[in-house]
């Protein structure tokens, strides 16, 4: 089905079809292309900031591939159990058809969050820092996705007589007039969010999860609000509550909390503070990368030293290296000259081959031999 989507203050129309195009009979939907898009960028912002948050590639990569699976999951667990009915109940089977849409945001969320934090403890890694990158790869990944609403003209607001209203026959079934584009909020405010996480995490990061509960606390407002203006949200059951909103609320406050809760910790293992780093005995990522082992752990040969210290450290063994050849060279001389007494300043006889054979008594007063 075709949507046309006007935004009449503004004088825009635009055609959408939810099917990008065919393959051999199987559709696909922009809205799977927009969600694989965001998911994608998500993983490249993931794998360009290992280095300097000194995360391991690989262990992050289970990290990933297990948050996946538990967002998914997550998304129709949320999505199933407020849903306002009792379809599931009759169909159990049902849960299992994700086909005709039915996914929870902040489930995936914490589904993918939940999944992905036992991976990165179970391979050891910085679970703080995996969950301050995942965070911002979250943002990114959300501010992308959700064009996909927008295709299939869903998740809209409430009326509106604002200058961006937007109009479709899908929002005239359930809204008289223009509503609010709240898939445009979202995504604004998302992509919005990850920039100024990402400048953090660079430069003013104190500790390892401070990032992610940034996130949280923005996310957690963003969504409060824009939640409010929706009209197809999930409800509490027996309560006239908003799920995604009193989530969000609480998500919020309970992120403050911890945030003063947390204001003087510095355990930090990649980048952030200038101060803290050095606290930390952190450098840069070029001068740390060597030192580092397993997802940022420091190695015990710099345990104990301060960056300065550290770099001194291995700016001397390298000396030491690219000196050694020459000493080799100079001991393996000193070790073909012979030897000088150091009382005498005169020069030692140069060493006489001995006779090829020695002669009688007789030859040796004669001088001559036959």
């Amino acid at each position: 089905m075709t949507n046309t989507v006007q935004f009449p203050v503004l004088g825009l129309t635009f055609t959408l079809h939810p099917v990008a195009f065919e393959v051999f009979g199987v559709q696909v939907y922009w809205y799977g292309i927009l969600i694989g898009i965001g998911f994608l960028l998500a993983v490249v912002y993931g794998f360009a900031s290992c280095k300097v948050m000194h995360i391991n590639k690989d262990h992050l990569t289970d990290a990933i591939i297990g948050g996946m699976i538990g967002g998914i999951v997550g998304a129709r667990l949320y999505y199933v159990l407020f849903y306002a009915g009792d379809r599931y109940l009759k169909n159990p089977l049902e849960i299992f058809d994700i086909k005709g849409g039915g996914l929870g945001i902040y489930g995936g969320i914490i589904g993918g969050l939940l999944v992905g934090g036992l991976v990165a403890r179970w391979r050891k890694m910085h679970v703080g820092a995996v969950l301050d990158v995942a965070s911002i790869g979250y943002l990114i990944g959300q501010g992308i996705g959700r064009w996909g609403n927008f295709v299939n003209q869903e998740a809209f607001g409430t009326a509106t007589d604002l200058p961006w209203g937007m109009y479709s026959e899908k929002t005239a079934e359930v809204v008289v007039g223009n509503v609010h584009p709240c898939f445009l909020y979202e995504s604004l405010a998302c992509l919005l969010g990850a920039l100024c996480l990402h400048i953090f995490t660079r430069k003013f990061r104190r500790y390892d999860g401070q990032t992610f509960l940034l996130y949280v606390l923005w996310y957690g407002i963003v969504r409060f609000f824009i939640e409010g203006l929706r009209t197809d949200s999930l409800l509490l059951p027996g309560i006239d509550l908003r799920v995604s909103q009193v989530l969000a609320g609480a998500s919020a406050i309970a992120a403050v909390i911890l945030l003063i809760l947390f204001r003087k910790k510095t355990s930090l293992s990649g980048c952030g503070s200038e101060k803290i780093m050095e606290l930390n005995g952190i450098e840069s990522a070029a001068s740390t990368s060597d030192m580092q082992i397993d997802g940022g752990a420091e190695s015990t040969i710099f345990a104990g030293m301060s960056a300065e210290e550290a770099k001194e450290q291995v700016e001397s063994s390298m000396r030491e290296v690219k000196a050694a050849p020459a000493e080799k060279k100079e001991l393996q001389e000193n070790a073909d000259e012979p030897e000088k007494d150091p009382e005498s300043t005169e020069e030692p006889e140069p060493a006489q081959d001995e006779p090829a054979q020695e002669g009688t008594e007789e030859e040796e007063k004669d001088g001559s031999a036959d």
